[in-house]
């Protein structure tokens, strides 16, 4: 992703805390395309960052300020993926980390947190439990807290799938991008990227923007229900529940940037069962190669959905996220 350095928060000779993330396939897939209808349907497979996620770039443009800024320590809840995201490149900046997962994460995670040396605190409950602890934790040791949104950096980073998109389309943009939505960093992150590739001329001026369209666990749906709402704020899902632990998030403290996203782009919001993730997770591994993670068949089938519903028209230019490695679930 530092083949964007101009256009991040890093001064020249700084220390970069890279293990080489970024530059993630763009693949296409014809069949998948036919089946729901789109006329080109792509998949930027996130899995293959050095920490198995998307949350690889983000992680790494926040530790690499903090190492510049001479933080003590850092610390983050997690649902899983910023985990061992944030264990890894503290590793390689020499960074003390502390992280915060619920219990219920799925093992593999919790044993990549525990491989980098990061000191790692169970939860019972889900990811806002482990944010509070987070917070708690925080205020006592001196530790900053690199949760989702709460610090500009990881969005920076994030930006980076944005770009990456476009160059790999050759420098444009396709009807929609599909983004498996927990916190919202990725999704505020592509839609800030687009605006600077209009403004700065990456792009032409009159280039149509993407819709952003997120998808959503139907057993923790905060953000599709505050956006068919109206809402700007989504109030938190009560008894979160799905397999998809990357999508496990209640109360995400993006919402409004999230839920404004959405509109700007003149995007959508859709939820998927439990079985129909799992089953569009098989497919596409099982038909494409790809090892997807449960976010990425969620966004397979919303993919579907806004197609279906009109919100995207048949024959369009689909990209949709895998945004993890499907390894990581199975145990």
């Amino acid at each position: 992703m530092w083949r964007y350095a101009a256009a991040m928060p890093i001064l020249d000779g700084e220390f970069r805390a890279s293990v080489g993330e970024g530059m993630t396939p763009l693949t296409e897939l014809p069949h998948l395309a036919k089946e729901i209808g789109a006329g080109r349907l792509y998949v930027k497979d996130e899995g293959l960052n050095p920490t198995a996620s998307f949350k690889a770039r983000g992680l790494c443009m926040a530790v690499t300020r903090a190492k510049a800024l001479g933080l003590p320590g850092l610390c983050v809840p997690t649902a899983g993926n910023a985990g061992i995201a944030l264990a890894a490149y503290a590793a390689r900046a020499g960074v003390p980390a502390r992280i915060y997962a619920p219990a219920t994460t799925p093992p593999p995670i919790l044993g990549s947190i525990r491989a980098y040396g990061a000191q790692l605190e169970l939860v019972d409950g889900h990811i806002g439990d482990a944010g509070k602890a987070t917070m708690q934790f925080a205020k006592e040791s001196g530790y900053f807290n690199v949760a989702t949104v709460r610090e500009p950096y990881r969005v920076e980073g994030m930006k980076t799938m944005g770009y990456e998109v476009a160059e790999q389309l050759g420098w444009a943009l396709p009807d929609a991008i599909v983004y498996p939505t927990g916190g919202g960093e990725g999704t505020i992150g592509i839609w800030k990227a687009i605006g600077e590739m209009i403004e700065w001329g990456w792009l032409p001026s009159n280039t149509k923007r993407s819709k952003m369209v997120i998808a959503q666990a139907a057993g923790c749906q905060p953000l599709v229900r505050a956006f068919h709402e109206g809402a700007d704020r989504a109030t938190p899902w009560e008894n979160p529940a799905t397999h998809a632990s990357g999508l496990r998030v209640p109360g995400p403290f993006g919402d409004r940037w999230t839920l404004r996203t959405l509109r700007e782009s003149q995007g959508g919001a859709f939820a998927a069962d439990e079985q129909s993730i799992r089953d569009a997770t098989l497919h596409l591994a099982s038909t494409s190669g790809i090892d997807a993670a449960p976010e990425g068949g969620c966004g397979m089938v919303v993919a579907k959905q806004m197609i279906e519903t009109g919100l995207v028209a048949r024959g369009s230019t689909v990209v949709v996220f895998n945004t993890g490695s499907g390894a990581s679930y199975r145990w």
